[in-house]
Order: structure tokens, then sequence, then C-alpha cells
């Protein structure tokens, strides 16, 4: 794939044109792409988060280590078949060999986030019914580490200069120019707009219902907090994937794929959370609403089995 350079600048913040190349390392036809780079950044930040989860409650590092193998392999093929089903055109091409090269080249971008979100969280749900732990617990865990991955991950899209929004000429609009074009077109940097509302959505989660001691009591059962996730990531991905150019349609120029699941996100985590607060006013629990139990209190080199949490 020839080197693509790109000028970036967001004059309406006063800065100026910066110079992306989309590689960050280049020897000979060895190359690595920056959004490879961010996105794995992400991907071990996510991992860190939940390690220090699986730790606070003392639970056994080789059922994370379990869970992360699967929840991100899943994640990233999830995200990549998913993208392909919506652009298949992009990707047949003359020879059977050139079409498998284009489908598995991820490192020049092309997933989907949905289709991580929806694979990763299947192979968590496995993997925690495997290990006979509570899976709306594990699900509370993944939900603030992929919000963290998603607002790092999107910076990949920055380098490549894409995932921009319409043209604009707000105070935040984003200018692309080509390398070799003297002409600067300005859009909806959407990129930065889903990168914010994920940093928010994580900040506000971790420290109402993880970090903070006045509000942690807020947290009441298992599964509230990626209820809080879906409801919150469902409302900007609606909103920002309106803007967007590169929309995958489900039939085209009608249906967004990503507004319709973001939609579908947002009712299904509205109703489960209501649900889940009227059965606990009720008093009744079931296999889809079980209370929070307070942090195992073991001494420090004393894992659980988690399944008591």
């Amino acid at each position: 794939m020839p080197l693509r350079i790109h000028y970036i600048s967001f004059p309406g913040l006063g800065i100026g044109e910066m110079k992306i190349n989309t590689n960050a390392i280049e020897i000979g036809n060895f190359k690595i792409a920056w959004y490879g780079l961010i996105i794995m950044v992400g991907m071990l930040l996510a991992i860190l988060y939940v390690w220090l989860r699986f730790k606070e409650h003392h639970m056994k590092t080789d059922d994370l280590i379990d869970l992360a193998f699967f929840v991100i392999i899943s994640g990233v093929l999830g995200a990549r078949i998913y993208y392909i089903l919506f652009s298949l055109d992009h990707y047949i091409m003359d020879t059977f060999w050139d079409t498998l090269v284009a489908m598995v080249s991820v490192w020049n971008g092309g997933l989907a986030i949905y289709g991580g979100i929806i694979a990763g969280g299947i192979a968590g749900v496995l993997v925690a019914r495997k290990k006979k732990i509570n899976i709306l617990q594990i699900l509370d865990f993944l939900a603030p580490a992929v919000m963290l991955a998603q607002a790092i991950g999107r910076w990949g899209n920055f380098c490549n200069a894409e995932a921009h929004g319409g043209k604009t000429d707000i105070f935040l609009r984003m200018g692309i120019r080509s390398e070799g074009s003297v002409i600067t077109n300005y859009y909806h940097p959407t990129f930065l707009y889903e990168s914010l509302w994920n940093l928010i959505g994580f900040l506000a989660i971790w420290l109402i219902f993880v970090k903070l001691t006045k509000t942690k009591h807020l947290h009441k059962f298992n599964g509230q907090i990626f209820y809080s996730y879906i409801i919150w990531y469902g409302i900007g991905r609606f909103w920002i994937e309106g803007m967007r150019t590169d929309s995958l349609y489900l039939i085209p120029d009608v249906i967004r794929v990503s507004q319709l699941v973001a939609l579908l996100s947002f009712i299904v985590g509205t109703t489960l959370m209501i649900y889940s607060f009227v059965m606990l006013k009720k008093g009744k629990e079931n296999a889809l609403v079980t209370r929070v139990k307070p942090i195992p209190v073991e001494e420090i080199g004393e894992e659980s089995n988690g399944t008591n949490n």
C-alpha cells in the first residue's frame, strides 16, 4: 500500500497544519501503521483496567488471562467481519489471493466497533460461564474498559484522516489536505466527538460506581455498569453517526447500520435497567438481577474464584 501523508489542522482551536504519516514505522517493505499501534495501546489499557478490577475483587488472574485472550481475538475478528459484510464490494478483488489479502489487512483500517463489542461480549459471556463467574459482573468489568479502549482507538482514525463528518465551518472544524494538494477541506471531527464522548462516559462510570467512596453504594446490581455503558454509547453513537460520511448502510442512503444498532442498544439497556431496579425494589433476584455483594476481605495474596462477587 503506498505511503499516505496528510496535513491536518484545527484552525478554530489555533492548531496549524500537522504533517501526519499514517505509518509509524517503515523499514523497507515492513510497515507498522499508527492505526494499529493506537488500537494496541487502547487494548493494553483496557486489560490493565480489568486486571485492577479482578485484583480488587481477589479473583484469579488465570481467569483474566483467558478472558483477555478470547475477548480480544473475538473482538478484532468481529469488528473486521462486521465491517467487511457491510462494505463487501470494496474487498472483492480480481483474484482470490488479492481478496484475502485485502480482507485480512486490518492495519489499513476498516474495523466496526459494534462488531467488536458484539463478538467480544459473546466471548466474555462464554468464558464467564465456563469459569463459573457471574456473567453480569464480568460485563460490568468489561464495559468501562471498552469505553477507554474506544476513546483511545479513535485517534487511529485521526492518523488515517478518516471517520470524519461532513463539511463544516464551526470552530471545531478539522482541516484535511492530502500531500500534493493545495486544497484544504474542513469537516466535523467525528472521531474526536466519539473519543470525548467515550472518555466522559468512562470517567463518569469509573468515578461514580468504582472510585468514589461516597457514590459506590449507587452500584446496586450486577449489570448496572454494563447497561449504563450501552445506554450512554447508544445515545452518543446515534448522534455522531448521523454526521459521518463513511457510514455503513443497511439500506443505501436510508438506514445506517450503526444508528440502528445504537438505537437498539439504548432501548435494550434502558429496558434492562428499569427491569432490574423494579425487581430489586420488590426484593426479587433471578438470573438477570443479582445484588452487588461486598468486596471480599481476604488477605491481598489470596484469590477467590469470583463466584460470590
